[in-house]
């Protein structure tokens, strides 16, 4: 009996009491917009008691605009001004989630698109397997050679029929729409892509080599970082007392100023990573694949516990560290919000840098090291660089080497 009634509770939905509990225990839901939730999610169920339907299917991002679009009528309102609604709804869908009540997903995650042709679907696999390119590389080189694709349709040409005049004309148009680097990096994918044809014994001629490309001077432009002053000022400006977003942040930006590390391994990392009793910390180099074992130093350790613990919203869907400080509280995924996280507080901070991009703290740790006099060959292992040469370009921003080797001025 006493079995039979806690499966019916385990049935029942939500009320105001878990609701509460799970968006404080979230650090994301403050108690003004909790209570505007709440009116809203009474709304709701009002709606599909009315419509005999049934709330947990309802709570999906389709569901919340049935939902609006129903209650804008009856009100004689603007549907576009009741986002407030569709937020509650997936504020529902988040404690339903955490009680372990099986929600439908909130928004269908979009299939990845096929390459067009079986070509390039065979292509693509050589670049992963073989070649050991990451998926976004894959995805850029396949959109250059769509565009070259499309330019020998419209010639009424195929690959088959390619010649060098055809990419050169190709190669030509581009230079007049994007800039220099950006052609060279389109010339250097269909220089691979020549490759693939001729090597699987689809083209009979070697095209790739002939592939002329702009010149660029190697380092012709100094890596873009910080004064190693501005990134303990940016570090310090970060407040952690106030969200577990600042937690977050200082926590991230402190390991990519301390480490090196880019975008692409604060984005990777995951909790398994960490190991606590041994104090390292474990990475994946994107560009390479290298895993590496590096000391947990203090600092870092201090800033990860106190975000895992007091910052990082609970029972999230993702095993990576950083995650999304809104719901579905996803991983991060793209280096634009690492961008978004470093131009946020260096505005705080009263930074004036003409370029804030994702990397500046790992240049920013690049060039510190060489003015500490770190050996290039351990630097080139730390960062993970493919050719140890690739250090040269920091030794141009390592201000205080270059004062100590600078010429005086004749007078």
């Amino acid at each position: 009996m006493e079995h039979r009634a806690e499966q019916r509770a385990a049935t029942l939905p939500p009320i105001a009491e878990d609701m509460l509990r799970i968006w404080r225990a979230d650090r994301c839901v403050r108690d003004s917009s909790a209570g505007l939730y709440l009116q809203w999610i009474k709304r709701f169920r009002a709606y599909c008691a009315r419509q005999e339907l049934d709330e947990r299917a309802e709570l999906t991002l389709s569901g919340a605009r049935c939902f609006i679009a129903w209650y804008a009528q009856l009100r004689r309102l603007d549907p576009k001004r009741l986002g407030s609604a569709r937020t509650a709804l997936h504020a529902l869908s988040r404690v339903y989630q955490v009680m372990e009540l099986q929600p439908p997903a909130w928004q269908p995650l979009e299939p990845i698109p096929l390459p067009a042709t079986m070509l390039l679907r065979d292509y693509a696999t050589h670049l992963a397997r073989h070649r050991g390119n990451p998926e976004t590389t894959v995805h850029k080189k396949l959109a250059h050679i769509g565009k070259l694709s499309e330019h020998l349709a419209a010639s009424g040409k195929a690959w088959t029929t390619m010649t060098l005049t055809d990419i050169d004309t190709f190669l030509i148009g581009c230079a007049g729409r994007y800039a220099r680097s950006t052609v060279a990096d389109i010339a250097g994918s269909i220089r691979c892509f020549a490759r693939f044809l001729l090597a699987s014994g689809r083209i009979s001629i070697e095209l790739a080599e002939a592939v002329i490309s702009p010149m660029q001077a190697k380092l012709e432009r100094p890596r873009r970082a910080l004064p190693w002053k501005d990134v303990q000022r940016l570090i310090r400006s970060i407040d952690t007392a106030s969200s577990g977003g600042g937690l977050r942040d200082h926590a991230l930006l402190l390991l990519m100023s301390t480490y090196g590390f880019g975008a692409g391994e604060v984005i990777r990392l995951r909790l398994q990573d960490i190991d606590w009793k041994a104090a390292t910390l474990k990475i994946v180099r994107p560009k390479t694949g290298v895993a590496l074992t590096l000391p947990l130093l203090p600092p870092a350790a201090k800033a990860l516990a106190l975000y895992l613990r007091d910052g990082r919203p609970p029972q999230t869907p993702t095993r990576h560290v950083f995650v999304c400080m809104r719901m579905p509280f996803d991983s991060l995924r793209t280096s634009s919000a690492i961008r978004h996280i470093v131009v946020k507080h260096a505005k705080a901070a009263g930074l004036n840098a003409p370029y804030l991009g994702s990397h500046v703290l790992r240049h920013a740790n690049a060039a510190r090291h060489v003015d500490l006099g770190i050996r290039p060959q351990v630097l080139s292992d730390l960062l993970g660089h493919r050719d140890p040469a690739s250090i040269s370009a920091y030794v141009r921003i390592a201000t205080e080497t270059l004062r100590d080797v600078s010429l005086p001025v004749p007078t």
